[in-house]
């Protein structure tokens, strides 16, 4: 994220419009820069920015929009487009969670004018370390990126950009270039383990919401996250039966302290504190099994 927005050249004082539901990573980074993140909450079945309040939220100072692709899930990008193009804006896709999904046949890594990964452990496509992807369809910027990871430089010792230290380790990349050969199979067995939830749940599906996949749009399932209105006592029961859960995430962003001085407060962003506080993921990878998965529904 860090080298997409010092490849489109943010500065100080510029304003990114983004989502308070997800990993802190898509606003430090934004606030790191010492540009502004401006919140618009999401939409109550996605879990992504909703794209029919960004417009009012741009200003002079609104040089990008940065939507997340939650749970793996692509956001309304057509709509997003429309609006960036309208006003002349860049659009960094964080697609920390969702490498491989599609949008209108689209992959997600084609999306935006820069789309970004991870290969976090935890995330679909994981290394066993820390390390992640930049994409782009402009030359320019590719150039531009692959000079920034490398401490600016434009060749050995000569520095045309003020960079970073932004390369992969070997060992990881090794990691993930051999992973990346069976991941379609992986993805779809990922697609596979979230519908047999969504099968086996949904005959329960008054006592919790299931996950909403847009038309369209195809998850790469990172998540596979329910809602639940007593989630804590929900999720100390199905500990006690050793399933364990996660919550993907309990505070929005424009309530985290380290952005008190955005001037936020309780309510400015309903749905995402209302999903703050119900949201919970299953556990999800491409190798649980049907007893594993008929285990977890019934006990839920």
């Amino acid at each position: 994220l860090l080298l997409a927005m010092m490849a489109l050249d943010i500065q100080p004082d510029d304003e990114i419009i983004t989502t308070p539901f997800t990993f802190i990573a898509t606003a430090e980074t934004i606030a790191f820069l010492g540009a502004k993140p401006v919140f618009v909450d999401i939409d109550e079945q996605t879990y992504n920015i909703d794209a029919s309040k960004i417009e009012e939220k741009i200003t002079a100072k609104t040089k990008a929009i940065m939507p997340v692709s939650l749970y793996g899930q692509p956001a309304d990008m057509e709509a997003i487009q429309a609006i960036a193009n309208k006003y002349n804006l860049k659009v960094i896709v964080d697609g920390a969670q969702s490498f491989g999904s599609t949008y209108k046949g689209k992959t997600d890594s084609n999306l935006g004018d820069i789309s970004t990964t991870s290969f976090f452990p935890a995330k679909p496509l994981g290394c066993f370390g820390d390390g992640g992807a930049v994409f782009t369809n402009d030359d320019e910027l590719a150039e531009k990126i692959k000079s920034l990871r490398m401490h600016g430089q434009s060749k050995r010792y000569h520095h045309q950009y003020i960079g970073m230290g932004g390369r992969m380790d070997t060992i990881q990349c090794g990691i993930v270039d051999v992973k990346l050969k069976y991941y379609a199979k992986d993805l779809a067995l990922r697609q596979e383990v979230a519908s047999k939830y969504s099968e086996k749940l949904k005959m329960k599906s008054e006592k919790f919401i299931l996950p909403f996949v847009a038309e369209n749009v195809t998850s790469a399932f990172a998540q596979y996250s329910i809602r639940v209105q007593n989630r804590d006592e929900v999720q100390e029961k199905l500990k006690e039966k050793s399933i364990p859960t996660a919550v993907h995430y309990p505070m929005p962003l424009h309530l985290q302290e380290c952005f008190s001085y955005l001037g936020y407060k309780k309510g400015d962003f309903s749905i995402s504190e209302m999903v703050s506080n119900e949201i919970m993921s299953l556990p999800m990878n491409p190798y649980l099994s049907d007893d594993e998965i008929n285990y977890i529904s019934n006990t839920l």
